[in-house]
């Protein structure tokens, strides 16, 4: 009796176990899923035909971003793109849980057709002690030219350096030796409005209604249900706001539509840029060197022979 008892309590922490590992594994698939850009999720292309990248529809405030990259690179070589998100680093942002934390980073690098990651046995220790530890990945499996980075802490991370590697004409019919454009697209911070519409508690929130305010409550798990008398209609109305954003009106308190409820705790914010690469050919630079050469070559040619016309003259005035 004992001996079944004992089975029975096995096979049942057994299938315990077995959940619990279950849902560690599909947690955090969905998580790493959804890492690396919100935007990879619902937009087949991250630039739209208007130029504007679609980051900016979440992170709604304007920051800068540069990007530097060679004048020009020769075919089937490995180069650094290094694009830059400043900011000041002492800054803290609301996270999800309402409380102060670092910011992070990320960015899309949009290549020309045939530009695309440099595979691992490609790069250089010196290209590899920049990057670091940083993931990169393609938008997506078909799109090798588009890369996306990031999230990545800010303060270690506030210059990416993507390793590159340069198509070659000879075996790729689709590229050409022509003067590209590069996108880069970089933030820095949460953004405003998640990819379905709804804001997140990392910007203002503003009364949807005109009136008093009766009542505020503040919530056991932080943030504030605040009960607005409407002057229109004669009901109430209560506006939610999350845990992050601070309070700017107080009981009593007549308000308007629209607005501000709260302070705006955003830090960050989106940039974009660009930049021109020309994919060299070799041939074309041997050529400019042989020309150069023979233009130097030239030119001593014609010293020399002026100083012997010289000497010639001076030979015959003597005379």
């Amino acid at each position: 009796m004992q001996n079944r008892n004992t089975y029975e309590w096995t096979k049942k922490m057994t299938r315990l176990i077995s959940v619990l590992v279950m849902i560690h594994i599909i947690t955090r698939t969905s998580i790493s899923n959804a890492y690396p850009i919100f935007a990879q999720q619902g937009y087949e292309n991250p630039r739209e035909a208007t130029g504007r990248i679609v980051c900016a529809n979440c992170h709604l405030a304007k920051k800068p971003v540069d990007i530097e990259v060679p004048q020009s690179v020769l075919p089937n070589t490995v180069f650094e793109a290094i694009v830059k998100i400043p900011y000041d680093t002492q800054m803290k942002q609301v996270l999800a849980n309402g409380k102060k934390g670092a910011l992070n980073v990320g960015a899309v690098l949009i290549l020309p057709e045939g530009f695309e990651l440099a595979p691992p046995d490609r790069i250089s220790p010196e290209i590899r002690q920049k990057t670091g530890n940083l993931y990169f990945q393609n938008y997506r499996p078909n799109k090798k030219n588009i890369i996306v980075i990031g999230p990545v802490p800010g303060q270690k991370y506030s210059e990416l350096v993507f390793p590159i590697l340069s198509p070659d004409p000879a075996t790729d019919k689709e590229a050409h030796f022509l003067k590209y454009p590069i996108y880069v697209g970089g933030n820095r911070g949460r953004g405003q409005i998640y990819p379905d519409g709804s804001k997140s508690n990392n910007t203002v929130y503003s009364a949807s209604a005109t009136g008093r305010i009766s009542k505020i409550l503040r919530k056991e798990k932080g943030g504030y249900e605040i009960t607005i008398d409407n002057t229109s209609d004669g009901g109430q109305v209560v506006d939610i706001v999350p845990p992050g954003p601070e309070l700017l009106i107080s009981e009593g308190e007549l308000i308007k539509v629209d607005q501000p409820l709260t302070n705006n705790p955003n830090m960050g914010g989106f940039g974009q840029g660009d930049a021109e690469i020309v994919l060299q050919d070799p041939l074309r630079v041997k050529g400019l060197l042989l020309f150069l050469a023979s233009v130097i070559l030239a030119q001593i040619f014609l010293v020399l022979k002026k100083k012997q016309f010289e000497k010639v003259q001076l030979a015959e005035m003597n005379l």
